[in-house]
Formats: C-alpha cells, sequence, structure tokens
C-alpha cells in the first residue's frame, strides 16, 4: 500500500490560485501536465464477458432508478430505459446531445448533456428539460438545493447562487449539508459550502483523478486514473484518509450501499472489481472479465446487479 501524500490548502489560497494557465504557481498544480486523465484505450479481449450482455451502441453512462436500467447512448443522443428485472424491450428517449452523466435522483435519472441542457427522465419514459449554459458536467441535491457544475463557466450553480472559482468543476458528490468538487485537470478535490461565494479547502487527488462517489460513511471515494489508485476523503475538514492501489486504469465508479462494495471498472484490463469499504483497507471481494471498453458501471441497490456499459459498442453486461 502506497504512504499517504496529500497538501491541504486554504479557501483563500485555492481562490487566488485557481485560474492555474494564469498562476503558474498555483499550489495545488503539482502534475506534469494540465491534461485530463481518461479511460484507457482498451485492449482486445481476451477472456468472454461474464454474465449476460445486452447488445447496444456507444454508451456514455449507466445508472439505475425507479425499476429501470437507464443507458445514455451517444449515436443517435438517447437515454434508453431498460426493465431491470427482465431488460426486455427499452423505451428510447432522445436527448438534444450525448449525456455526459447520468444521475439518480429518487425513482428519475437526469441526464446532464454539456450541449446546454439537463433533462428529467422519469421510469415511463416522460421528460422534462431545462436549459443550463456553460457546458454542464455534473448535478446533485445537497438537502433542498440544486447544485450544477457548468464546466466552461467555471462555476457551480446553486438554485440562482454562483459559487465561483473552481477551474474544472467536472464531478460533484454530495456529502451531508455540503458537497465535494472534483477537478479533473488539476486532478484535485474541493469542499464545497453551497451557500459560499467560492471553494473551501482543497486537496490534490493523485496524479489523475476521474471519477468520485460518497460512501454511507461519509467518505468521498475517488479513482486515480492516471496513478491506479482507489482513494479515500473525509471532509469537514477535508482530509485523505486512504490510498490503495488499483491497477489497470481505473475508471467507472459505482457504490453498493447495502453491501459496501464500491465497484470500479479498469479500462485496461476490460475487467470490473469491487472492494468492501466498510473497514479500514479495501477488501478485494469480485473481479470479473467485462465487455471491452467498461467506461460506466451501476449497480441495483436492492438486487446487487452490477451493469457495465461499453464505452465503444460492444454491448451492457449483467452480472448477477
Amino acid at each position: 500500500m502506497r504512504r499517504l501524500a496529500a497538501v491541504v490548502l486554504t479557501g483563500v489560497a485555492l481562490v487566488s490560485g485557481c485560474a492555474t494557465e494564469e498562476n503558474p504557481a498555483d499550489p495545488l498544480q503539482l502534475a506534469a501536465t494540465l491534461e485530463p486523465a481518461r479511460p484507457a484505450a482498451s485492449p482486445e479481449q481476451g477472456t468472454a464477458p461474464h454474465g449476460r450482455v445486452v447488445p447496444l451502441g456507444r454508451a456514455t453512462a449507466v445508472a439505475v432508478a425507479g425499476g429501470r436500467v437507464a443507458v445514455a447512448l451517444a449515436d443517435p443522443p438517447s437515454v434508453a430505459l431498460y426493465p431491470a428485472d427482465t431488460l426486455g424491450e427499452p423505451v428510447i428517449v432522445p436527448l438534444p446531445g450525448p449525456a455526459e452523466q447520468l444521475v439518480t435522483v429518487g425513482d428519475a435519472v437526469e441526464a446532464v448533456v454539456p450541449a446546454g441542457a439537463v433533462v428529467t427522465i422519469r421510469p415511463d419514459g416522460t421528460t422534462s428539460q431545462r436549459a443550463v449554459d456553460g457546458a454542464p458536467a455534473d448535478v446533485v441535491r445537497v438537502g433542498e438545493r440544486t447544485l450544477v457544475a457548468q464546466r466552461d463557466l467555471r462555476q457551480v450553480s446553486v438554485d440562482g447562487h454562483v459559487v465561483r472559482g473552481i477551474s474544472s468543476p467536472d464531478r460533484l458528490v454530495a456529502v451531508g449539508g455540503a458537497a465535494v468538487v472534483l477537478d479533473r485537470p488539476r486532478s484535485a478535490v474541493f469542499d464545497l459550502d453551497p451557500a459560499a461565494d467560492g471553494p473551501g479547502a482543497g486537496l490534490r487527488a493523485g496524479e489523475g483523478a476521474t471519477n468520485a462517489v460518497a460512501d454511507r460513511f461519509g467518505r468521498v471515494l475517488v479513482v486515480d486514473t492516471r496513478g491506479g489508485e482507489l482513494m479515500a476523503f473525509s471532509t469537514g475538514p477535508l482530509i485523505m484518509r486512504l490510498r490503495y492501489p488499483v491497477p489497470g486504469e481505473p475508471y467507472g465508479m459505482a457504490y453498493d450501499e447495502a453491501r459496501d462494495l464500491v465497484w470500479i471498472t479498469l479500462t485496461g484490463r476490460n475487467e470490473v472489481v469491487a472492494f468492501d469499504v466498510s473497514g479500514a483497507e479495501p477488501v478485494e471481494r469480485h473481479r470479473y472479465a467485462t465487455v471491452r471498453q467498461p467506461d460506466s458501471v451501476a449497480v441495483d441497490p436492492g438486487s446487487g446487479r452490477v451493469f457495465v456499459a461499453s464505452g465503444n459498442g460492444a454491448g451492457m453486461q449483467v452480472i448477477g
């Protein structure tokens, strides 16, 4: 296990150093590049995927809500809603552009479309849409408030209020009454008080962090795709609690609260691995061969079934 290594900075220091290209002395910019990490280009499959594979086109995200498995498809831009129990004929919901994220909100999912919209999709396929400028990248609920990350505007909107000073708000994670923001180019995480004008404390998150989820213990779990690690951060204050090696270019993440499992796709190996995170150190419980390019993963909270969606059109894999 690698030794813990982190730098804590005050909110004032982060706000003053957030515009990295204008400030080469940015205290969080310790990486060799500001190029955000991306999923590895997966090799040819050497092992047949475990479980069942449902044919479909190139997927950009997958989520489970309201008895449906929602898969965002790139061409044409749409969401396919499958019955979670049978995976029978899906309902196809058109989108105004490819979705980057599918976020579960009760029985519905919200498709975050960087072209300028957040689309709410209900289990019966009906939708409502709201326009969002600034290339929306993610959305999350914190209590009664809705937070929307606007990547091009370098801000997070909170029901009309704006939190500025984040160079690239790429992922949002709700933790209690606050949130944590993941900045991919800087491979860093930030505390975010929805009522504040700017971000709070920040920490480096490896060499190329890409995705994050919250667990039931109030921690934020982050994968470092470039560095091959799983990290855990506690909040209030923001502290790195764990760094654990996960070779294979980890990328997609999903958390099973009922079983304390975090599922992580390994795009460099065409695998998905599950770690029990209930203890002081992750314990591997499952490892399966996947469809090629396993960029997205979701878990049915009731059954524990796992859905892995391919980013190159190899289909959706169902495990369990």
